[in-house]
């Protein structure tokens, strides 16, 4: 398997796709339903967001979902997306804020500053020390029983989405940035069954693109326990 992007290559791509990421929503939208369905939006108090793109997803949580007296909180390593999430999000720019990135996974937030940590097709270009340093920072800034929510690229289960999730290994282990630097991954192996007790977990596949959605509680490092 060909090495993930550096956040540098990250950026840049991201930088040059902008607002097309909007155009992956015929696959990643039906994930993000399922996401919203499970992960008790309604009841948030302050949300994070690593890795927002366009702000498309924070927009319709603002809109639809959050409390009125919600925060949400984002970063994205890419300043134009960067600057399109700000504009999608100016209706609610008394409560929502989005800071540019450097593409690390350390945060600079305060331990237990939200009660929801999410990220959408982010992890799955991010290499698997990244992933954990990330998890462990997701863990860090949740609050006592604060909830994980992700969704990401994932290996399909079934002929065709199989067949899809094998070309786009291939095409990644020859030229990672031709897929934006993601690929299928699990992210249900990655978590920490002393940290995180999985609330939810589906494959949705949609165009033959499968697609892996995970709420998990935060638990307490040392108990086990839901804090």
């Amino acid at each position: 398997m060909a090495p993930t992007l550096t956040p540098e290559q990250a950026k840049a791509f991201y930088d040059r796709f902008g607002a097309k990421q909007d155009r992956q929503g015929f696959y990643e939208n039906p994930a993000r339903r399922d996401l919203i369905a499970q992960a008790d939006f309604e009841t948030a108090a302050a949300v994070f967001e690593f890795g927002c793109g366009t702000g498309d997803f924070a927009a319709r949580l603002l809109a639809e979902h959050l409390p009125r007296q919600c925060s949400y909180t984002a970063v994205d390593i890419s300043g134009t997306m960067v600057r399109l999430a700000r504009a999608r999000l100016a209706p609610w720019r008394d409560r929502a804020r989005v800071d540019p990135s450097s593409g690390s996974t350390t945060l600079e937030a305060a331990d237990g500053a939200f009660d929801r940590f999410v990220s959408t097709y982010v992890l799955d270009l991010l290499s698997d020390e990244d992933i954990r340093g990330l998890l462990a920072e997701a863990h860090r800034i949740l609050s006592p029983g604060g909830r994980l929510c992700l969704a990401g690229l994932t290996r399909g289960a079934g002929p065709v989405a199989s067949l899809v999730s094998g070309i786009w290994e291939a095409l990644f282990a020859v030229r990672p940035a031709l897929l934006g630097g993601c690929r299928p991954i699990a992210l249900c192996g990655y978590l920490d069954p002393d940290r995180w007790r999985i609330e939810h977990r589906s494959v949705r596949t949609a165009f033959g693109i499968s697609s892996e959605v995970l709420v998990a509680a935060r638990l307490d490092r040392e108990t086990g326990l839901q804090e």
